[in-house]
């Protein structure tokens, strides 16, 4: 079961901005080997797509929520679905 792909579609709001949050989120996609993008949005958010498998997923979600993760994670309104296996990397989009 944990072998399933995945895929978590993300915004996360709080201090998020201006902060590294794309940098570590990215380091920490690649060191569980994930794919997809993460980019900020105009309202002050980021958008977060990721795919890999269950655990994988899991485990980015738990560091979302952590204090790990950089600047100040107020909420993460997250969706998980079906991966679609389009990515090939992960990779910081402006």
């Amino acid at each position: 079961m944990t072998d399933q792909a995945q895929r978590v579609t993300a915004r996360i709001t709080g201090v998020v901005q201006g902060v590294g949050f794309r940098y570590w989120t990215a380091r920490k996609a690649d060191e569980l080997m994930l794919k997809g993008t993460v980019r900020n949005n105009h309202d002050g958010s980021v958008q977060l797509v990721a795919e890999g498998t269950v655990s994988d997923v899991e485990h980015l979600v738990a560091w979302l929520h952590s204090t790990r993760a950089p600047g100040r994670v107020e909420n993460v309104d997250l969706e998980l679905s079906e991966a679609t296996g389009e990515f090939s990397d992960f990779r910081i989009v402006d």
